[in-house]
């Protein structure tokens, strides 16, 4: 099993275009701008969202394999108001709000039509359980004007610095070949499972890889000319913990194992 110190420290997507993109999640998602380069730029609490700009990009392929939604774990209901309240100031609008037992989220899409989610975790003592063990997340409709009194006033310009990736959905074109690469080749635990989708973990959270095939069933991957997903960086604490992973991936010495997953996607592994 993978060990459970696995935390993902960076997202890598391709925009198509640079500057209205981190305008968007300087001013909407409050994430403070870190490093820019020509054609790249780095943003958010410790530059976990790396933006690359494409030159002549296609529209985003709703229908292909790649990103679902990089999802942003807030440390309290109250910042996840904050951010609520920080999106209705600059008028931006929501796809959706949900209640999953373990998690209240938000959902919106940036400039590309790539997929976000703000969330706040529930205690963990307070998760829903299957009989199996499994968590039982669902989807429930979330009561905003309860979730906009966590948080009163007017929101920090910036998000809560203590606000991290906590997962990664993915479109998928097979979930059953993709939980054989997460669960089976890398030792992600699977921690819950719906029509068409799974979520597997590492140390019992409830999911830190999301995996569905909703409207991306045996779609190709997204091309490369069209904004998504370039790259995940996964962390851990030790490098004993990157050896189990060896046979997946390439070594780049003993500190980091890159991967692709079934359906093209990059993931790298460091300690």
């Amino acid at each position: 099993m993978i060990d459970p110190s696995l935390k993902i420290d960076r997202v890598t997507l391709a925009v198509g275009d640079l500057d209205r993109s981190t305008d968007f999640y300087r001013r909407a998602l409050g994430m403070q701008v870190v490093e820019e380069q020509a054609g790249r730029a780095l943003l958010g609490p410790a530059g976990a969202l790396e933006l690359h700009g494409i030159e002549d990009p296609r529209p985003t392929e709703r229908t292909a394999s790649g990103l679902y939604h990089v999802a942003w774990l807030h440390p309290t209901r109250a910042a996840l108001a904050y951010s609520l309240r920080r999106l209705v100031k600059e008028g931006w609008r929501l796809d959706g709000a949900s209640d999953h037992g373990v998690s209240e989220a938000l959902y919106l899409s940036d400039p590309d039509g790539l997929g976000i989610e703000l969330y706040a975790d529930r205690p963990r003592e307070f998760w829903p359980q299957a009989p199996d063990g499994s968590v039982a997340m669902f989807t429930a409709p979330l009561d905003l004007a309860s979730l906009l009194d966590a948080g009163e006033g007017e929101p920090a310009p910036e998000i809560d610095p203590a606000t991290v990736i906590g997962h990664v959905h993915l479109k998928v074109a097979d979930v059953e070949r993709s939980l054989a690469f997460y669960r089976d080749a890398l030792g992600f635990e699977e921690r819950a499972a719906l029509p068409g989708a799974a979520f597997v973990a590492a140390g019992g959270y409830h999911h830190h890889v999301g995996l569905n095939a909703w409207e991306s069933r045996g779609a190709p991957r997204a091309a490369q000319d069209t904004p998504g997903l370039r790259n995940v960086a996964f962390s851990f604490a030790t490098a004993d913990a990157l050896a189990p992973l060896l046979a997946a991936g390439d070594a780049h010495g003993t500190q980091q194992v890159d991967v692709t997953g079934p359906d093209g996607e990059h993931l790298t592994f460091t300690a």
